[in-house]
């Protein structure tokens, strides 16, 4: 009996626990009809821009034109007129060397030309003689020869034979005094060419600007020994170094990934760090020739500089545009996922439902891409992390500015 009674105990407790577990068991099954809330996603609109593929070349500023400015005579420096920094105009007087022989030279070439001269007047008056000898010479043997022809045997033939001969010889002496007069007048234009290569030699001594820039160098000061610069191969002392820059030269080394996009007259973005300042520059040469060493070729960009802010030696950051499109259809880069050579986009639809679609794309820029195909203007693209979306996920889509989804 004892027995029976601790068992329906036992029975009795266990029922009783049974009964009080249920009701909460019931009640942490969930509400099915109670509504999923949607994961909210950052979307952009997929609309039209200008885009620009761009890329950033480091080069340093050279002058336009610089050169060593060398006397063309040998001398000493009489006088010199500029200084480093001066600014000098296109035949401006720089130097005035002094050069006493040349002096000399030209006094002697325009006494040689003189000479020359008289010889000349001496040669015509000596035609003017041979002229009248011959014809003296010439009426006399006219005279007998007709006389021998009217009345033969008057005069003797040895006579008219003479007369002949002198007619001869002073028609020859005549032709001599015509070559001796040519000769004279050539020996003029001789002596007149001498003259003028010493004139011009002399002129040396004066040395002038070939163009307009500012003196970066002096190398000689007054009463310096000047040797001729006529040869490379020399070792004579410039006077001055001149450089132009009023317009300076950027040589950029492009890669040979981008040299089918250089065009002459392309406007170029150039920016000075050092001057915290933004100029413009074109295109203007190229090499045309990709380097073996480098793989870069040598393009040129000329940079006005009138007003002289900037100067030789400067490092200048030169913004190259590549590819320029105007209204095209972008959409941030951070919206894409690229496997191999396809692309793809999450799209939020009109249901606000997630689905991926195939894109085309053009070029690209730093933070955007165009789409050729795949998308329209207005389609809601998901930007950020694409890991908590898949297709057909209903969603609630909150839209960013195309700047702000770029910048994530």
């Amino acid at each position: 009996m004892k027995t029976f009674c601790i068992g329906f105990t036992i029975g009795l407790m266990a029922f009783g626990c049974s009964c009080s577990r249920k009701p909460e068991v019931e009640a942490a099954k969930p509400d099915s009809s109670t509504p999923v809330a949607s994961p909210i996603v950052a979307v952009a609109r997929a609309a039209p821009a200008d885009l620009s593929r761009t890329v950033v070349l480091t080069a340093e500023f050279r002058p336009f034109q610089e050169i060593e400015v060398h006397a063309k005579v040998a001398g000493y420096v009489k006088q010199i007129m500029v200084d480093v920094g001066d600014r000098v105009k296109a035949g401006q007087i720089l130097a005035v060397l002094e050069v006493p022989e040349m002096s000399d030279d030209v006094a002697r070439a325009g006494a040689s030309r003189k000479r020359s001269e008289a010889e000349v007047q001496h040669a015509k008056d000596e035609l003017t003689r041979a002229e009248a000898s011959h014809e003296a010479s010439h009426v006399t043997y006219q005279r007998l020869f007709d006389v021998s022809r009217q009345r033969p045997n008057l005069v003797a033939q040895q006579e008219i034979d003479d007369a002949h001969a002198k007619d001869l010889a002073s028609e020859a002496g005549v032709s001599a005094a015509k070559s001796a007069l040519a000769a004279a007048q050539e020996n003029v234009s001789v002596s007149q060419v001498d003259q003028q290569r010493t004139n011009t030699m002399l002129a040396y001594s004066t040395i002038t600007a070939p163009f307009a820039g500012v003196i970066s160098k002096r190398h000689a000061d007054t009463g310096a020994m000047i040797q001729a610069g006529t040869s490379s191969q020399t070792q004579a002392m410039p006077l001055v170094r001149l450089s132009q820059i009023d317009q300076l030269r950027l040589v950029l080394p492009v890669p040979e990934d981008i040299v089918a996009h250089i065009r002459l007259g392309e406007a170029v973005e150039v920016r000075v760090p050092s001057l915290r300042r933004t100029f413009m520059g074109r295109v203007s040469r190229f090499s045309d020739n990709v380097s073996t060493a480098t793989r870069t070729m040598e393009t040129e960009v000329d940079v006005p500089n009138a007003n002289m802010t900037l100067v030789p030696g400067m490092y200048a950051e030169a913004n190259l545009t590549l590819e320029h499109r105007e209204k095209a259809l972008a959409i941030p880069l951070m919206a894409l996922s690229t496997q191999g050579d396809k692309s793809s986009v999450f799209v939020v639809n009109g249901d606000n439902k997630v689905e991926e679609r195939q894109v085309k794309l053009g070029i690209q820029t730093a933070n955007r891409a165009e789409v050729i195909a795949g998308l329209r203007d207005g389609d809601l693209v998901v930007v950020g992390n694409r890991s908590q979306v898949q297709q057909g996920l209903r969603v609630t889509p909150k839209q960013i500015e195309m700047a702000k989804a770029s910048e994530q």
